[in-house]
């Protein structure tokens, strides 16, 4: 039987904020650990049978790139559901709000841009 890890370490300010976010994984391409702005884990409980979420982010990941971030997530996790349950409406359903979602973003960093 294999075994593989994922680290992450988190460096803080005075604050207990990240400042910043590494990680490595045994099985990933490449050695040691490697910079990212953000990361979001989800557990799942099985006694209290709920889901722990760990979610952290840098001060210099823009609000942009955490809103494809999210995106990204979601559209990840609509895959999942397809392979893990065969759940094709549910997958649909999470693909469609990512698409929604994408085109809330464009046209918010239109305004945006349109307006500086």
């Amino acid at each position: 039987m294999k075994t593989s890890e994922i680290k992450f370490q988190i460096q803080l300010d005075e604050k207990n904020l990240p400042k910043t976010i590494q990680w490595d994984a045994s099985d990933k391409e490449g050695d040691g650990f490697e910079s990212t702005k953000s990361i979001s884990l989800n557990v799942w409980d099985n006694l209290n049978h709920s889901t722990l979420r760990i979610d952290l982010w840098t001060d210099d990941m823009s609000v942009v790139e955490m809103k494809r971030f999210y995106i990204d997530v979601l559209g990840g996790m609509a895959q999942t559901i397809l392979n893990s349950t065969g759940d094709e409406y549910m997958s649909e359903e999470m693909k469609e709000l990512c698409d929604r979602l994408v085109k809330h973003v464009n046209e918010e960093n239109k305004k945006n841009t349109n307006s500086k």
